[in-house]
């Protein structure tokens, strides 16, 4: 993989940045190392980095987050994940990617069409737990969880803070829980782990400069930014799911 290395630092300072509370862009990081690495491997190598720069990321919102959203998307997730792990062997990856780009597309889309529309949304459990469970899947099998994450808690327009710890959390608690999955699967057969942890590094610095970023901007910027990102990630699914139907 070492000749892949300038790739790996940009996509291990993207998690970061991600990480740091610019929700979102850390799930950029895969379908942009499937441009030179294949996705499995790309996953495999990011998820120790996605894990450690949760735990600092939850160090950085601890004191931020909705308590009420946690405990209805939290399980979700966990039942997700269960899932995906049966159907990560039968399940289209292409589909899923489609079918996650789809989600941000709309919930991006739906935000902007209801601009005009500031009453936040109370956190239903129903929408909760579906959103959850979708999250779950597509987080073990693509790292892409975060659009429909984002479109079950955008609505709510929670503060800015409270958005990125809760986001935190969510993913700390889920993307550990993918490690006995991926071991299962073999995924971490052929790591370099000296490389993950330079790499690790690197996502650390990234967090540190998201969360310097998000303390930049205010409520409003900082939610034009997230719809901004979930559209952009939307659009990098879309082109992974189509380099996998059309191959290289």
């Amino acid at each position: 993989m070492i000749e892949h290395l300038h790739w790996l630092l940009i996509a291990a300072f993207v998690v970061g940045l991600g990480k740091g509370g610019l929700t979102g862009v850390a799930a950029l990081a895969v379908p942009f190392l499937a441009i030179s690495m294949n996705p499995v491997a790309a996953a495999a190598i990011l998820l120790p980095i996605f894990i450690v720069t949760d735990w600092f990321s939850v160090r950085i919102y601890r004191r931020d987050y909705s308590s009420r959203n946690l405990a209805i998307l939290v399980p979700a997730i966990l039942a997700g994940i269960v899932l995906a792990s049966f159907l990560v062997a039968i399940a289209p990856e292409a589909l899923l990617l489609i079918f996650t780009g789809l989600v941000g597309v709309w919930s991006a889309t739906r935000s902007w069409l209801g601009r005009g529309d500031t009453n936040p949304r109370p956190a239903r459990v129903a929408p909760g737990i579906f959103w959850g469970l979708v999250t779950g899947v597509t987080t073990f099998i693509t790292h892409s969880g975060a659009p429909p994450t984002q479109a079950y808690l955008l609505p709510q327009r929670l503060p800015r803070l409270v958005f990125a710890g809760t986001m935190a959390i969510t993913f700390a608690i889920g993307n550990l829980a993918k490690l006995p999955g991926y071991q299962a699967l073999g995924y971490f057969d052929d790591l370099d782990w000296a490389l993950v942890a330079g790499l690790t590094a690197m996502g650390v610095l990234g967090t540190a400069a998201g969360r310097w970023l998000v303390k930049k901007i205010n409520d409003a910027s900082y939610t034009r930014v997230i719809e901004a990102l979930l559209m952009l990630l939307s659009l990098a699914l879309f082109w992974k799911a189509w380099t996998l139907i059309t191959g290289p």
